[in-house]
């Protein structure tokens, strides 16, 4: 009986220690030099203009590590840690060792569990048809009010991604707050995206509610975006809405083309507009801007971009404020 043990256990070991793992280092690096213009309508005068070396012109500069074991059965062991930094001055992003990822999960036939610090189902979904390469230069960047006011990576994070059948796919996801008292009940984060894939044809459908805290009221984001590829070039739009309990609703949208002139040149624009409502006799406040770029491919792991991005914020009676954005930068990643 010992012996049948011992065996059983030796050959437990040795599957073990053939079962196929990897682990990879990474990392992404992106700088933009520029010119950043305002103008201020309210005082003409009040006119200014910057100089600028800024980290992430398209993605955010990001080292880490990430790995996956095979387990048999088409299951696997994933993990990923990943952290942001600015490369224009060293720092790192958030203050933490793991700012943008952290997370083990598995998956398999079933789909992919995350289970950690990792992006919202609603945030998987918001970037597919961002023209302009989704960059900085992009009419969303400054206009769009839900980019800068969504938790796009919470803590405390499960998340499920479903297998793909004809094209479809989905995710949802749930962020805990973990600070529920007899007086105070805890925050949380709830989201789940819809997509499609076929052909020429992308679509997505995204919500998340966000509830802060203590609180009896939520933030509500959605989102549908869709692209069609013609080949010759590449058209997309997106429409989103914010909403919120005693706040005038935001609504959003995007229109953009991509246009691959050659198999290492493309040249892309868009125009994006982000509206809130007059509520309680408040104004109402516009946003709109004009995205231009264009990006050469110089090899696999290495391109240079540039362009131009405006836009004027209507604030309310207040008089207009006009910003702009030229920039130039390099992306390599490793």
């Amino acid at each position: 009986m010992k012996k049948s043990l011992i065996a059983l256990a030796v050959l437990a070991a040795s599957g073990a220690s053939f079962a196929q793992s990897t682990v990879t280092a990474y990392g992404l690096l992106d700088i933009a030099f520029g010119v950043n213009k305002a103008a201020d309508g309210v005082t003409a005068t009040s006119t200014t203009s910057n100089n600028i070396l800024v980290s992430g012109g398209v993605d955010g500069s990001r080292w880490g590590l990430q790995g996956s074991e095979d387990l048999g059965g088409g299951l696997k062991a994933n993990f990923k840690l990943e952290q942001g930094f600015n490369l224009d001055s060293g720092s790192a992003t958030a203050g933490q060792a793991f700012a943008r990822y952290s997370y083990v999960g598995f998956s398999g036939g079933f789909g992919e569990v995350k289970l950690g610090k990792t992006g919202t189902a609603y945030d998987e979904a918001t970037s597919g048809a961002n023209a302009v390469f989704n960059s900085a230069l992009s009419a969303e960047a400054n206009t769009w009010k839900s980019n800068a006011v969504y938790n796009w990576n919470p803590a405390n994070t499960v998340i499920y991604f479903t297998p793909t059948v004809s094209g479809f796919s989905g995710a949802v996801s749930y962020s805990l707050g973990e600070n529920k008292t007899a007086t105070v009940d805890a925050g949380s984060i709830t989201a789940f995206n819809v997509t499609y894939t076929g052909g020429p044809i992308y679509a997505a459908l995204a919500y998340q509610t966000e509830k802060a805290n203590g609180s009896a009221t939520s933030v509500n984001f959605t989102q549908v975006n869709a692209t069609y590829d013609f080949g010759a070039a590449k058209l997309g739009a997106e429409f989103g809405k914010v909403t919120q309990d005693g706040t005038a609703p935001t609504n959003e949208f995007q229109f953009g083309v991509t246009v691959p002139v050659s198999t290492a040149l493309a040249v892309s624009a868009n125009y994006a507009q982000s509206k809130d409502d007059a509520f309680n006799g408040a104004n109402e406040v516009k946003r709109s801007g004009f995205g231009l770029g264009v990006a050469y491919t110089l090899s696999k792991r290495t391109f240079v971009y540039g362009g131009y991005r405006g836009e004027t914020n209507n604030q309310g009676g207040a008089g207009d404020l006009s910003t702009s954005l030229f920039a130039f930068g390099v992306h390599h990643t490793f």
